[in-house]
Order: structure tokens, then sequence, then C-alpha cells
């Protein structure tokens, strides 16, 4: 059975949060999903183990799965220190904002144990916990009030949570008229200002505020995790890398991997998405091959593997492509992108020489000095696109080509990381 508590002294002192084990299973079935809902209530009134679990089995013992359900989240293990910011990734779906809802007591588990010490805050859903009826000041004196603050308290703080939240006369509207980034930057200001919590719990809450505002809360939990354990879902692998120790990788509702190597654990997160080739434009233009060069070696894929270039490594692309003579003639252009799509590296305007090849067909072999990829870990591709010189058409744009991934010592924040030397500066 599920258990909650809070840990007593011992040797592990600043570990704040610890969870063991830790499982949610959830139906695919609404009517039978309502009806498991009812048995877990009732089984957890009266003391009984969760249904699913073998008779005689000790307390804590992993039930089995009922008909339709599945595992959400699966045996997950952590400890989050003081002073450590624990970064949640993965695909959607994979199950973090499960996690948080279940370590904030929004849900319960059905398996596991979790051990949290201190004054927990959690910033989870957009606005939840504010009254959509009250204004912006009345949902902060009632939020602070259940809170345990007085009113005198209260009074002292408003002004720091006013300005931390920047949202002008809107204080004094109500809360249903915001939109989601004034309600975060609300929460937030809470969050920061009043609660100033022993564990943080953040789920995407910089995904939709500005930049002005967004660098104010990372500052704001570089701040708290001095003195808090922080725990930060994210899709956007720059916030993870500004301030996270440590990273938990989650794939399937399980841990994929667990590391306080910032740059590993990032590698892993781009590695659960697949680069594909897909083709757009007239489809006039046709990439054959295009293979990297590094060093002298020229790289091919073999058995599913794909080429591994180091840090600052330099490397060639060789395109063979085929195009249509009435196309030429075209301005070759090529991109590097990230597991997320995100173009960070672009080479405009390729020199291309086009050979006469079968009737109506020109082909070309073009070499593209890469020079030294300063690139984060992970996996990237190449984007080829072909555009007309004379009608500014579109005969074809292949994306997903010679996928490559990169081995690092060294995490940038930006994604764009190509340096000036001084002397390259100077020239």
């Amino acid at each position: 059975m599920m258990q909650y508590a809070n840990m007593s002294n011992s040797n592990d002192d600043e570990i704040l949060v610890r969870c063991q084990h830790l499982g949610k299973r959830f139906c695919r079935d609404l009517k039978r999903s309502l009806y498991y809902g009812v048995q877990d209530i009732v089984n957890d009134f009266v003391g009984r183990q969760p249904v699913g679990t073998p008779k005689g089995a000790e307390p804590g013992t992993k039930p089995d799965l009922r008909p339709q359900e599945f595992w959400a989240v699966e045996d997950v293990s952590f400890d989050v220190r003081r002073g450590q910011c624990l970064g949640l990734v993965g695909q959607n779906g994979a199950g973090k904002t499960t996690i948080l809802k279940m370590l904030s007591g929004l849900i319960k588990p059905d398996h596991g144990k979790v051990e949290l010490r201190g004054r927990v805050g959690g910033l989870i859903a957009l606005g939840a916990g504010f009254n959509p009826l009250l204004t912006g000041r009345e949902n902060v004196y009632v939020n602070s009030a259940i809170l345990g603050m007085s009113r005198k308290q209260i009074d002292s703080k408003f002004d720091a949570i006013e300005a931390f939240a920047d949202i002008g006369e809107f204080i004094d509207a109500p809360v249903q008229s915001y939109s989601s980034g004034m309600q975060v930057r609300l929460g937030f200001a809470v969050a920061a200002v009043v609660i100033r919590p022993d564990v943080l719990l953040l789920d995407e809450v910089l995904a939709v505020g500005d930049m002005g505002f967004t660098m104010k809360c990372l500052n704001a939990v570089r701040e708290m995790a001095a003195d808090s354990a922080v725990i930060f879902v994210s899709h956007n692998m720059q916030w993870v890398s500004t301030f996270c120790t440590d990273v938990l990788v989650m794939k399937n509702g399980r841990v994929a991997v667990q590391t306080s190597n910032i740059a590993q654990g990032i590698g892993a997160y781009m590695e659960c998405f697949d680069a594909r080739v897909a083709v757009s434009g007239s489809g006039k233009a046709v990439v054959e091959s295009a293979q990297i060069i590094v060093g002298d070696i020229l790289t091919t894929q073999q058995s599913g593997k794909i080429c591994e270039i180091g840090q600052g490594e330099e490397a060639e692309l060789l395109i063979d492509a085929n195009i249509e003579s009435t196309c030429l003639p075209v301005i070759l252009t090529l991109y590097i992108l990230d597991q997320g799509m995100n173009p960070v590296i672009c080479y405009p305007d390729i020199s291309n020489d086009w050979q006469p090849a079968e009737s109506g067909h020109h082909r070309a072999h073009i070499r593209v000095s890469l020079g030294p990829l300063e690139l984060n870990a992970g996996r990237y591709s190449f984007v080829v696109q072909f555009q007309e010189k004379a009608s500014s058409k579109y005969p074809g744009r292949i994306q997903g080509l010679a996928p490559f991934s990169v081995r690092a010592k060294n995490l940038f924040w930006a994604p764009i990381v190509r340096y000036l030397n001084a002397a390259d500066q100077t020239q």
C-alpha cells in the first residue's frame, strides 16, 4: 500500500524528497475506471491491500493490473537533497506530471513509498487553487491564509507578490479573465514570495511566460534551490541545462536514465525521438544519398547505428542529388536540426555544379564543409533545401538526412553554440 511519511532525523537529514518504487495504474475504459476507483476507496477506508495484491503478500507489494489497466508510472525511485534541482524529462505521456501529482498529494499512488520533509509548494496546473470568480488580490489572500499566514503577514508581503507577478491593474480583476500566462505569473509569485517551500514542484510553468518573466522565474528558482529541493518538469533543454543538478529521463512510465551528468541526461532525452526522412516541395529535386565525412573516413549508417562525432570535431557532408533541368539554377541551403526538429546551424547558399544526366535531369556531387561541430550532446540530422532562383519555388526539401550523434564533455546553454575565438573576432 502506498505510504506518505515525514522523514525523521537521520544521517540523510538533507534528503527532502525520497521516492521508493513509486507506481500508479490507470484504466483505459471510463466505466471500469469509475468502478475501480470505488473499489480502491473502499479498500483504503477499511485498511485492505489494493485489489490485485497477492493473498498473504507483505504490505507494499506491487499489485497486479486489472483488465484494461496499464502502469502510467512503474517502479520509480529517486532522492532529492536540499540544494538539488532534479530535471524530470521525457516525451509526452512518459509519466512526469503523474509523478508530480503523486508527490503533491493530488492523486494517490497504487504502489511505493514517498517521504517528504518540510513545506511543499507546487505549480503543476495553470492557476490551480485559484477561484476564478475572485480577483487576483483576493486569491492571494485566500491562498496565503490556507498556508497559515495571518492577515498582517500577508499585508507585509503583498507588495512583493504584486511586483513579482507584474500584471498591473489585473490584480483587481477576476482570475477567470486572466490569460494562462497571467495565471502562472500570479501563481509563481505566491510560490516564490509567500510559500518559500522546502520542496518545490514545477511542471512546465516557464513555457507560457514571456522572456522577461521567464528569466525572473529562473532567478527565483535558482535562489530557492539553494535551500530547497526542486523537481522541475520541462521539455526545454535550455532551462534544464541552466539550473538542474540532476536529470531523470522517463520513458513509458519507467526510469530510462538517472544521472548527475546533465549532458548525458539531455542526450538520453534526445534519444527518445527518432529522426525520419520527410520530403516536401514539388518533388523535382531528390537527394539520393547523404554521408558524413569525419577526417578521412566516410561514414555510412549500418545496422541501425549512426555516426558519432566528438564535440568540436570538424566534418563534411557529401550529397548526391538529382534535379529536373527546368528548375536550374537553384539556391541550396543546408540546416542541422536537433531532435526537437529545431535548426541549430544553417549553411546558406551552398555552391553547386549540376552535370547533365538522363534526359531532362541533372546530377550533382556536393561536398559541404561543416566546420567544427560545437554542439551539445544528443542526436542531430540534416535538412537539404532546394529553391529555384528564377521563381523562388521549392523543388524539394528533404528532412532527417544523415542522422548523427555528438558526444560531449561540455554543455552549452544555447542551442546555437558555434563560437568565434579572439583571433577570428579581430580579423
